[in-house]
């Protein structure tokens, strides 16, 4: 298949410059597998973006937590793709179920966001999934396709495309899908793109998990045949990420 395993660092709304920097010392001392075997992006809040970009080494990339949904203009305390790009940022994350909960991003809204941050030269990080509601209704996969849906009906290029499968009921709450679980979902998901989009998408493209990845856990996820990677919160912001990371070299030896 050749996926190449993706780790995310979501840093979410933390950190001080001096905890940034001191994330940042971690990271660039740390002994990983090469770029060959694993790629590696973290997300900072915006105000540290540029000083990560220039302080974290060469092989890690960085990565906005958001961007707006359209060019710049009079949408105060929003950041536009243009800007990402201007400073050379390549990633962003879009669709997080913190922003679908919190600001009420609809799956057409983040499907949006997505065709236009690729339209502007960005790499998207899509994030999907079901709340504990929707799990015990037995609407997982229904929840899922719908997202990735509005998704799929605005692009046509999934070059550049992550899918970040991350169950509500899992993120930062110490819950975590079990490795079965997960697989579960992302092999419907690898399913769903290849009746509905292709199959060469279907089969290039990174389905990650989030939901209290850590550790003590990611060797049993990585090793599923449809996880490519993780989508970390919390422990992205501990040397224990470095953990998560060198889980890539359970793929490599599969």
């Amino acid at each position: 298949m050749g996926r190449k395993f993706f780790v995310g660092g979501n840093w979410k709304c933390n950190g001080t410059t001096e905890e940034v920097k001191k994330i940042v010392s971690t990271l660039n001392a740390a002994e990983l597998p090469s770029e060959d075997v694993v790629e590696v992006v973290v997300s900072p809040p915006f105000v540290f973006l540029p000083l990560v970009k220039s302080s974290l080494r060469a092989d890690f990339h960085v990565a906005a937590q958001n961007c707006w949904v359209k060019k710049g203009g009079a949408y105060t305390g929003e950041v536009s793709a243009e800007m990402l790009v201007n400073l050379d940022i390549p990633w962003v994350i879009l669709g997080h179920s913190e922003r679908r909960a919190l600001l009420g991003e609809s799956n057409e809204f983040v499907g949006d966001k997505v065709a236009y941050a690729l339209g502007q030269g960005l790499k998207v990080i899509a994030c999907i999934g079901e709340t504990l509601e929707q799990r015990e209704a037995g609407s997982t996969v229904d929840v899922v396709a719908a997202q990735t849906k509005a998704i799929a009906e605005r692009i046509s290029d999934w070059t550049n495309v992550v899918l970040a499968y991350e169950p509500v009921w899992a993120i930062g709450t110490g819950k975590v899908a079990t490795p079965a679980q997960a697989q579960e979902v992302h092999f419907e998901l690898r399913k769903w793109l290849q009746t509905n989009v292709n199959p060469q998408v279907a089969a290039s493209t990174r389905i990650i998990y989030g939901g209290s990845v850590n550790g003590g856990n990611c060797k049993e996820l990585a090793a599923q045949p449809d996880v490519d990677g993780f989508l970390v919160g919390g422990a992205s912001l501990k040397p224990e990420f470095i953990d998560i990371i060198k889980s890539a070299e359970v793929k490599k030896s599969a």
